[in-house]
């Protein structure tokens, strides 16, 4: 099979699982415990920086292939390479910025302060948690969501009046703010626009081959 994708519960391999299913490609699923590079024995001789994900695709008939490891990046990869297909926005469209700019927010600006309060509040041991740096880089999640809450005052997607990739990386980042316990926080606009995307039966499916991340 060409699409092959590693994946952990609860990782960003969520953005290109949910991809695949929304797309209805065949691929094949490799079910990891995270961390993979302590977890899974032999995969950082595939990936050398043991991240989640990694994807490869096998074109053709040769023993080259593309390997990749950005969540975001896989996603506007597969909707590129195997569409056409409305998760995409094209360079066409009046759009393709917005959607440009949404699908890297996804993870440099909303996902990042995530990774801090997952790593002090669930990964580190109980000896080495830092609460404070946790709660900080939660207060900064928030501060960076306000650029969801504003987007969603008139519209139902984020970009092109249709569900895209956009919203599918910024969607994995809702569902890890629910996942740390940070969806409290979520204002009415945000909240309304994430109970939209877990209704989607191709998110369900994503988050339904293993339990989320627990401490």
């Amino acid at each position: 099979m060409a699409l092959k994708l590693w994946h952990c519960a609860g990782a960003r391999s969520i953005r290109p699982l949910w991809t695949l299913e929304e797309m209805g490609l065949e691929y094949e699923l490799e079910l990891m415990q995270f961390p993979p590079r302590f977890a899974h024995q032999g995969y950082t001789d595939i990936n050398p920086i043991g991240t989640v994900p990694f994807f490869t695709d096998k074109t053709d008939d040769s023993d080259s292939r593309v390997e990749m490891t950005e969540s975001a990046g896989i996603s506007q990869y597969l909707v590129d390479k195997y569409g056409p297909t409305d998760l995409a926005v094209s360079l066409h469209e009046e759009d393709y910025g917005n959607y440009l700019n949404w699908l890297h927010r996804s993870d440099a600006t909303l996902t990042f302060p995530q990774t801090l309060v997952l790593r002090y509040t669930i990964l580190e041991p109980e000896a080495t948690r830092l609460p404070k740096v946790a709660e900080d880089y939660g207060k900064w999640f928030h501060s960076r969501l306000r650029s969801v809450e504003t987007a969603m005052a008139d519209r139902e997607f984020l970009c092109a009046d249709r569900f895209t990739v956009a919203d599918i990386a910024v969607g994995y980042a809702l569902y890890l703010a629910e996942t740390l316990k940070l969806s409290s926080g979520f204002k009415p606009n945000t909240l309304a626009y994430y109970e939209r995307l877990k209704e989607r039966p191709a998110f369900q499916r994503s988050i339904s081959y293993a339990p989320v991340i627990s401490g």
